[in-house]
């Protein structure tokens, strides 16, 4: 059985294969990362598979050698004949067979709940040389409590003690069986107890659903049947142990995990606030205690600098924000003598930085690609930004990790993020970790639902806002200052939700704002028959510039501009285009067209935008707002399904007296072309765009820097 999915990986295994167990099932693994340790996660198999540590691989990778391995019916791995029985020794021999077959000879084991934690006990009291340290979550040990001792049982129990609103009973053999997928989201909304836990239950749904109830309803011989015979199997445990539980774990008893550390001797650590699977609801908690446990290099203290640094991290979802970002970093270093930026920065960005002359940190080159994630996310012309950004989860814990370590090993007086989510949720959820002033820049509030989401988008998007804002009101000393890349009347009159308050009440409540950022001025901008001359283009004819963005999302757009270009050049044949693919699609793969010239990456595109007689774009809001701060007719199309360009953009672009939006269902490229001709050296009224934005932006950071630094403010 193929495993599904539920986003992007932040990292693809350097190797895998198939162990072979002890009776001929075959056990499929991955290996991540050369590091002279190994650390194995058991599967809490039959009921989720290897995914279930997606949060923790990239990290520890990073630092360690990682074996994961789908156990025995479940992922990729053999399914058992469920008429049988589950052998007693089956997840020990799973594990051993999966060391043996990748070169382990011993490792650090970690595992979850009973499926992996009584496991690693059993393996390291028989075989004492192949662990060298437990962790166990969510600690499951049978028969020391009085609640159920296995899976059999378990539900045979629960269905007395468990009940719905309906008044029937969800977990028992009969439910189970029969409606699997309402179980799953049943169970696992109880293991996630916490609030805004919507992605994690989906996932276990998901990883539940790759397996097969009729082996999760197998008859288990017990590895142990007393108490005794259980806590004798622990005292023989002569590693170290962690032991890591939440408080709110309504699947494990607390007793459990204390049995464990008095009989191992174990450290024992409870997470306030948590449930049963803290690794996939609080992976930065748990991924900071496997790698100390495991013997992950301390952090040296951080020696200050005598001139002073910012960390800068960008979000490469959209070259616009790097270009506001340089700018922003250019006004802050007149305003701070001395001041060095460092970006932590990804590909399309890190060629636009290079060209810029900026210094991107080395660590950059571990980051996860965000950038690959929007690509495979994205349709025919289609990004579903909410979705896509959720489904980014992985990717983003592993990014936070990045800049945890680069923060953790070095000094830096600020902290700033440019719509970087992963720096902000995850400060917001560990704010233990916030070392320097941080600033916030984004130029939006609010996710909003499409309406093709119906009634499901409408209530995650509004949990998703209701995450934000409980983040800031319980640590507001997190975002030292959170800045609006616009003005008050660019925010967009929506309310966050069912209960929430109307996104422009609370955005001029939680930000400044800087005006909108401009990475030029657009009074060196006015000639444009020199600019045309400069850039080698005839200033006696029509000129039109198409590009859409640093994604692979508007190949298909450019297409279809192509082709109404070719129309368009019936009416006119002296027009030229320029058709700007940017990084990341391949200008070969458009087919010639008289007058048009196809470009890869334009390093200060907005010159060539800034002559053009007619721009046909996506609806990014760089872009868009460079072309009314330039005052170009222009035409342009959303993404579909994307709630920025669709609602934020649409509203800003409307307010500063641009045309209505085009939709892509409508662009057939006959009605392009016609659009094309009616538009094409039209007059234009905009509002003006206010300059200064990026020296409004660094005068709101620079006080930061000069008071951590004690400087006396440039004027």
């Amino acid at each position: 059985m193929a495993v599904t999915e539920t986003g992007s990986r932040a990292r693809q295994p350097d190797t895998s294969g198939y162990a072979t167990a002890f009776d001929g099932l075959r056990i499929y693994y991955e290996v991540f990362g050369h590091g002279a340790t190994t650390i194995v996660f058991l599967p809490a198999n039959p009921i989720a598979h290897s995914r279930l540590w997606r949060a923790q691989v990239h990290h520890l990778a990073r630092h360690f050698r990682v074996v994961v391995y789908d156990g025995r019916g479940q992922g990729l791995s053999d399914f058992p004949d469920p008429a049988g029985v589950w052998p007693a020794n089956a997840r020990v021999d799973d594990c051993l067979a999966v060391m043996d077959a990748t070169g382990t000879d011993s490792a650090y084991l970690v595992g979850i709940c009973v499926d992996g934690v009584f496991p690693s006990a059993c393996l390291a009291a028989a075989n004492p040389d192949r662990v060298l340290g437990i962790v166990a979550i969510g600690t499951g040990l049978p028969l020391v409590t009085d609640r159920h001792h296995n899976r059999k049982e378990a539900i045979a129990v629960w269905d007395q003690v468990i009940e719905n609103p309906q008044g029937w009973f969800k977990y028992n053999e009969h439910h189970v069986r029969n409606h699997y997928e309402d179980f799953l989201t049943f169970f696992f909304g109880e293991m996630f107890p916490e609030p805004h836990s919507t992605k994690q239950v989906e996932d276990a749904v998901t990883y539940g659903l790759d397996g097969n109830v009729d082996v999760l309803l197998m008859d288990e011989e017990v590895p142990a049947k007393t108490r005794q015979e259980v806590e004798a199997i622990c005292r023989q445990v002569r590693c170290p142990v962690l032991i890591i539980q939440g408080d709110r774990d309504n699947c494990q008893p607390i007793e459990r995990s204390h049995i464990l550390a008095e009989t191992t001797g174990g450290r024992y650590v409870l997470l306030e606030g948590s449930g049963h699977i803290p690794n996939a609801r609080h992976p930065v908690r748990v991924n900071r205690l496997i790698a100390e446990f495991a013997g992950a290099k301390a952090p040296t203290a951080r020696r200050r600098r005598k001139t002073p640094r910012a960390l800068l991290v960008s979000s490469p979802i959209g070259l616009g924000h790097a270009w506001r970002d340089v700018a922003i970093a250019r006004e802050l270093r007149k305003q701070v003598p001395g001041l060095e930026v460092q970006w932590l920065a990804q590909p399309p960005l890190t060629t636009l930085l290079a060209a810029c002359g900026e210094k991107v940190h080395p660590a950059s080159a571990e980051l996860a690609p965000e950038a690959k994630h929007v690509d495979a996310e994205s349709g025919q012309h289609e990004l579903h930004a909410f979705n896509m950004i959720r489904r980014m989860d992985e990717i983003l814990c592993a990014n936070f990790m990045v800049f945890h370590d680069v923060v953790s090993q070095e000094h830096f007086d600020v902290w700033i993020a440019d719509e970087g989510w992963e720096i902000d949720h995850f400060l917001h959820e560990n704010p233990e970790l916030k070392t320097s002033p941080y600033v916030w820049l984004s130029d939006f509030a609010g996710y909003l639902p499409m309406p093709s989401g119906g009634a499901r988008e409408a209530f995650l998007t509004a949990d998703y806002n209701a995450e934000v804002l409980e983040h800031v009101a319980q640590h507001p000393e997190i975002r030292d200052l959170s800045v609006f890349i616009g003005d008050p009347a660019d925010v967009v009159r929506k309310s966050f939700g069912p209960g929430l308050p109307m996104i422009p009440d609370w955005t001029n409540e939680h930000f400044e704002y800087a005006g909108y950022v401009l990475p030029f001025d657009p009074q060196d901008l006015t000639d444009t028959a020199a600019i045309r001359r400069e850039l080698g283009y005839d200033p006696s004819r029509p000129l039109i510039v198409a590009t859409a963005g640093g994604s692979a999302v508007g190949v298909h757009l450019l297409h279809r501009i192509a082709d109404a270009f070719r129309i368009l050049k019936r009416d006119l044949p002296d027009a030229k285009m320029v058709l700007v693919c940017g990084p990341r699609i391949d200008p070969s793969e458009f087919a010639p067209v008289e007058g048009m010239r196809v470009l890869g990456y334009l390093h200060e595109g907005f010159r060539t935008l800034a002559c053009c007689d007619l721009a046909v774009v996506q609806g990014g809001l760089s872009t868009t707002m460079e072309l009314v701060a330039n005052r170009r007719p222009f035409i342009y199309i959303p993404l579909r399904n994307h709630f920025e360009q669709n609602f934020h953009v649409a509203h800003r672009l409307m307010r500063y007296g641009a045309p209505p939006p085009t939709d892509y269902d409508d662009a057939t490229p006959e009605r392009l072309a016609a659009q094309m001709r009616e538009r094409l050296g039209a007059k234009v009224d905009y509002q003006p765009v206010a300059p200064g934005g990026a020296e409004r932006a660094a005068t709101l950071i620079a006080p930061l820097l000069q008071r951590v630094r004690g400087l006396e403010p440039v004027r």
